[in-house]
């Protein structure tokens, strides 16, 4: 009996490893910043925006990546997806505003637009997989290709700056005190959440990342199925670049390159299985924040940035044992 509660446990803390290791950095910065500067960690209001805004972007291409992940498959060509959307929002929005459009009406058209050719990438990965049998990690593998040197070519190989008061607000300002980026992110984990946890397409998408066989079997689309979890990637990574180019008036081909990779460990460090079939957008936003504690808490306590890499690697590393673990106590039961 003590050996099954202690499995349970187990299991448990398994379950919510990402909130588990939040926590420990958590209290780890807490001890540090007292024992080192005298001053609370998390009491301090700037080191809370900071850590919000640091996880911010790379949360929403998580987002999209979450749901790739689940349905057992990959996509490595969201970074350079967000880089295209970040230029064609600036483009965009400085065309508009040059036509003679208010600042609103420039940006809410910038983005639209930069959000419809980011889904374009998403169709075809969708379409390569599904109905021409392209591994996922090859479709998209070649799209980051694609997406990269059309990103490179709309910018001219330079970045491309904006100035439009509404485009900065969104990407800097404050409501209530409260980041309107940070603002936008927890709409789109509310919106993700519902759809993965509450609809049909949520249902249909763990059922094929279990078993695609099963899911064919019992009648659902999964070709059609694929066709719209890439281009759900694709919208995302479209809504992080114009996000981008917001909060540094800028849109820039690269500004998702070091988010790819990222994206993907911010997903497996939130309990998603690389195999398909399980994860939870709640995993998610703990596995963003662990990556954001880890970069600002290491800046903070003035620790040189490249162990942020060896912390990230050990903490994807420790996540992916329990998920093992917690698979082999499962099989045992």
């Amino acid at each position: 009996m003590e050996t099954n509660n202690k499995q349970m446990l187990f299991l448990t803390l398994t379950k919510l490893r990402a909130w588990v290791f939040l926590a420990l950095l958590l209290i780890l910065f807490e001890v540090w910043s007292h024992t080192i500067y005298g001053r609370s960690f998390l009491a301090n209001p700037y080191n809370l925006k900071s850590l919000a805004f640091f996880a911010a972007i790379p949360l929403l291409l998580a987002l999209g990546q979450t749901f790739v992940i689940i349905s057992a498959g990959i996509d490595l060509s969201v970074g350079f997806i967000m880089g295209l959307a970040a230029v064609i929002s600036a483009k965009a929005v400085a065309y508009f505003g040059a036509m003679g459009l208010p600042d609103f009406p420039a940006v809410m058209l910038g983005i639209m637009v930069a959000c419809l050719v980011a889904i374009i990438p998403g169709i075809i990965n969708g379409i390569l997989i599904s109905s021409l049998g392209v591994p996922p990690f090859i479709g998209t593998l070649g799209m980051y290709g694609v997406a990269r040197g059309a990103a490179f070519l709309f910018a001219g190989g330079m970045t491309v700056s904006v100035s439009n008061s509404i485009l900065k607000w969104l990407g800097n300002g404050l409501i209530m005190g409260v980041p309107v980026l940070v603002i936008i992110v927890a709409i789109a984990c509310i919106i993700s959440h519902f759809l993965l946890s509450q609809t049909r397409f949520g249902q249909h998408t763990y059922a094929m990342g279990d078993n695609k066989a099963a899911a064919d079997r019992a009648g659902i689309n999964t070709k059609f199925l694929t066709i719209k979890i890439y281009a759900l990637a694709g919208l995302f990574a479209g809504i992080a670049g114009a996000l981008y180019t917001a909060r540094f008036s800028a849109g820039s081909a690269q500004a998702g390159e070091p988010l790819l990779l990222i994206s993907i460990a911010i997903v497996v460090i939130g309990g998603a299985s690389l195999f398909g079939g399980s994860g939870t957008i709640s995993g998610t936003i703990a596995g963003a924040l662990v990556i954001a504690v880890i970069q600002y808490g290491l800046v903070y306590v003035n620790i040189e940035p490249f162990w942020q890499f060896i912390a990230v690697g050990i903490v994807i590393i420790l996540s992916v044992l329990a998920e093992q673990a917690q698979s082999k106590l499962w099989g045992a039961k």
